[in-house]
């Protein structure tokens, strides 16, 4: 099929079985669907279309949906052969253009014709990590990190095998500035460590946040920012006491980073929390908890969604497949309450939940191959208070 080509819309509605929370599954087809990684907004068109991925047709291509109609458009034509990472696709906060990775290049994408251009080629030696755009949209980040697939054996996408082996490495790795107008291309970072993650902040074109890459117990540091404007980096989100956090993900304000993370004694990983902090260090909390989460996502510091992974059982069940919301209230994060059962397997990075609020936070994005194929959906939010809410012994519906 090619690009521009419009399909009728696959999307139905159902009750989640534990909750009756109201769940739109968007996408139906007989192949991996999947939304754009956690980090990065998928809405466009005033909010009124979804970027997502999928494998349907036997290749990997960027598609649209029109959440009004339900209807979706190829967006890209690629072949078997290629290797397109649609998961990473990152919007110009700006225009209606987006932007991708496939094969060695970083690929342009106008969101109204389709055309594409080719605006850089990875050198040898190299491989890409993610891409974001600054808040201005004048710049695009991307990550370079030295290819050792020759020396060590890696499948990051499919159980991170090799994720340990990598960390200890120290491959030589750079942070790189694009021009989008002049097309001109700046190192302003780079150092032997393992970088990833290269977030622009959402409202202040001078910021970012990279990773250090690997364990988070095993790195020397997670979760740093770069001052792009003179190359100043720092530590954020300081650990102590044997406390190591990561997936960091930036606030709708631009200023504020989440996180979550686990605390670890000589014996085991024991806790658990929930954090966020500005970018320059100032006005950090965080909230202990029993949970365990993949990822987490929140628009700001009051209203917090992750993709549970806790194990403790409750009525012979067990709800580690299941979405938790989390709500500040007079200062004091309550929860997790639970919204839905997502079922997925997180067997390869593109089924991970991921989940992530809509734009106006009424709605959560995630993806699930609960049926068996990957596919997208999005979960009413409800009033908080009346989904149900887990303690140690039952589960209560309040």
């Amino acid at each position: 099929m090619a690009k521009g080509t419009k399909s009728k819309a696959e999307r139905k509605i159902y009750r989640d079985p534990l909750t009756n929370v109201k769940i739109t599954q968007l996408t139906n087809y007989f192949a991996h669907s999947y939304h754009l990684y956690f980090t990065n907004n998928g809405w466009y068109d005033h909010n009124s279309k979804l970027l997502f991925g999928s494998d349907r047709n036997n290749c990997t291509n960027l598609y649209s949906i029109d959440l009004n109609s339900g209807e979706i458009t190829q967006l890209t034509d690629f072949n078997r052969e290629q290797k397109p990472g649609i998961q990473g696709t990152f919007i110009n906060p700006t225009k209606l253009e987006a932007y991708f990775i496939v094969d060695t290049f970083i690929i342009a994408i106008d969101l109204k014709s389709y055309d594409e251009q080719v605006l850089f080629q990875l050198p040898n030696g190299f491989k890409f990590s993610n891409l974001s755009c600054t808040a201005d949209g004048t710049l695009l980040c991307f990550g370079l990190t030295e290819d050792l697939t020759t020396s060590i054996n890696s499948n990051l996408s499919g159980g991170y095998v090799g994720f340990t082996e990598m960390e200890a490495a120290r491959p030589l790795s750079k942070i790189c500035l694009l021009n989008l107008k002049t097309g001109e291309v700046k190192v302003v970072h780079e150092e032997h460590r393992w970088i990833g993650h290269v977030n622009a902040s959402p409202t202040k074109p001078n910021i970012l946040t990279f990773c250090h890459e690997g364990p988070w117990d095993i790195v020397d540091h997670r979760i740093w920012v770069l001052d792009i404007e003179n190359g100043e980096k720092w530590k954020v989100a300081t650990e102590g006491d044997m406390k190591f956090a990561g997936h960091e993900y930036w606030h709708a304000d631009g200023m504020t980073i989440g996180y979550h993370g686990f605390t670890q004694t000589l014996e085991r990983k024991d806790g658990k929390f929930l954090g966020s902090i500005k970018y320059d260090n100032t006005e950090k909390e965080e909230f202990d908890f029993p949970y365990q989460n993949m990822h987490i996502h929140s628009k700001d510091t009051e209203f917090i969604v992750g993709d549970g992974q806790q194990t403790t059982a409750y009525h012979g069940e067990f709800y580690q497949d299941c979405l938790f919301l989390w709500k500040k209230i007079n200062g004091v994060l309550e929860g997790p309450r639970v919204l839905c059962k997502h079922r997925s397997s997180f067997h390869i990075q593109q089924i991970h939940v991921h989940p992530c609020f809509s734009p106006d936070k009424k709605n959560i994005l995630f993806t699930s191959d609960r049926d068996g194929y990957g596919n997208v959906y999005l979960a009413e939010v409800p009033i908080f208070e009346t989904l149900p809410l887990l303690n140690e012994d039952k589960l209560l519906v309040k």
